[in-house]
């Protein structure tokens, strides 16, 4: 992928070339370890990172927002399950699709990008979010046809006011590769918002 070839100097170092030697700095361990991983298995290291992003904020959501009700493991799931089946795999294939069509990181196409993201894959995104819980959950196809009538304008708006700068940096400084763990070391916070409105009534 087209972005994926600009991380190729720094991979090439590891944490092993360090100037502490023995004591490398955890984050390019890390870094390492999650690079090796994506070289064997791209999408299912991509898929897992997102179940992690997205079970962080679910837990964050019902614990500090949830009131005194009881932990949901049910909803847990589901949203994790989300992260793991939908939104790293499909991260992995629209990301490389963009950086494909438009390579490198001028600013006019860091700004294409971006745009593309959110006013063509922000509404599918969120439609495709409630459409997954509402079946995880077992609803009808009238209550998430309702759902995604009701509240996909306000997930959108609010992606609006986050993700626009967000992938800018992504789109400019991010390989392709890493784009999902930058994604999600973000989107943790932003799940919470996700998490909350995603199982609130339609």
């Amino acid at each position: 992928m087209g972005g994926g070839q600009s991380g190729g100097g720094r991979r090439g170092k590891g944490p092993a070339g360090g100037a502490s030697g023995g004591g490398a700095n955890p984050i390019q361990q890390f870094l390492a370890t999650y690079e090796m991983w994506l070289g064997k298995k791209p999408i299912l290291t991509k898929a897992l990172t997102s179940a992690v992003g997205f079970a962080i904020g679910d837990i964050l959501a019902q614990c500090f927002l949830g009131g005194d009700a009881a932990f949901d493991w049910a909803r847990f799931a589901r949203v994790a399950s989300f992260g793991f089946v939908l939104h790293g795999t499909t991260g992995h294939v629209w990301y490389g699709k963009l950086d494909q069509l438009l390579p490198g990181t001028e600013a006019w196409k860091v700004a294409v990008k971006v745009a593309a993201d959110q006013l063509l894959w922000a509404p599918i995104f969120t439609a495709m979010y409630f459409s997954y819980l509402g079946l995880a959950e077992g609803r009808s196809m009238d209550y998430i046809q309702a759902k995604i009538q009701n509240d996909t304008m306000a997930g959108v708006t609010a992606s609006w006011k986050v993700w626009p700068i967000v992938h800018a940096v992504s789109f400019r400084f991010v390989p392709t590769e890493l784009r999902i763990l930058y994604i999600n070391s973000i989107q943790i916070f932003y799940n919470i918002f996700l998490s909350v409105l995603g199982n609130k009534s339609a």
